[in-house]
């Protein structure tokens, strides 16, 4: 393990003597990354919070419609690695609340495409807008360099972490457990990403 300079915070919490071998927090990739991660969260952020009643995972299914319509759930999920029902429940939320319409998929009769009606593209064009004003202060302590190396280090973590999960999740199913539906999805995200 590569151990990273302490910084003022983790100074702050000593190991514990109570536990053998203590896990260190502070040079834990997975953890530092989830710390980054809860701090940007979108309902984290007041001035998004108050831009709409939703909540983020609402947000993050809405986004990703702004983004990529005319988009399936099934696509939200992968792009965006959230569990298929937690995308249907997002999308359920979404179209009572008369923020997105579904069309007909020209390929396959039985799939419905998203896209976002007049009001959810208001809601839209706002969220981006407070979320790129706060990605501009963000990167501000980055260089150009260091940006670009910090999205490929990002993309090595993120497909590695794919790869991970769907070897873990493949040796259990060969093992004769019954997989849930999200761990199959690991799978067939992970077969998606490597083809």
């Amino acid at each position: 393990m590569i151990i990273i300079k302490p910084t003022a915070r983790s100074q702050a919490f000593e190991l514990t003597k109570e536990n053998d071998n203590p896990l260190d927090l502070s040079n834990h990739l997975p953890f530092r990354i989830a710390v980054v991660s809860n701090l940007l969260a979108l309902n984290r952020d007041w001035k998004i919070r108050n831009l709409c009643e939703l909540d983020p995972r609402e947000m993050r299914v809405l986004l990703n419609i702004g983004s990529y319509m005319p988009i399936k759930s099934a696509d939200i999920a992968y792009q965006s690695r959230l569990d298929s029902y937690t995308v249907s429940r997002a999308v359920k939320k979404l179209l009572a609340l008369d923020l997105i319409k579904t069309q007909a998929d020209s390929h396959k009769k039985n799939v419905k495409n998203l896209l976002l009606n007049n009001k959810g593209k208001a809601i839209y064009h706002q969220v981006v807008s407070a979320m790129d004003a706060r990605s501009k202060q963000l990167e501000s302590v980055l260089s150009e360099d260091e940006l670009r190396l910090l999205y490929s280090m990002l993309e090595k973590v993120e497909n590695k972490a794919e790869q991970l999960l769907a070897q873990q999740a493949t040796e259990l199913i060969l093992e004769g457990f019954d997989a849930p539906a999200d761990q199959k999805e690991l799978i067939r995200w992970y077969k998606k990403s490597s083809s």
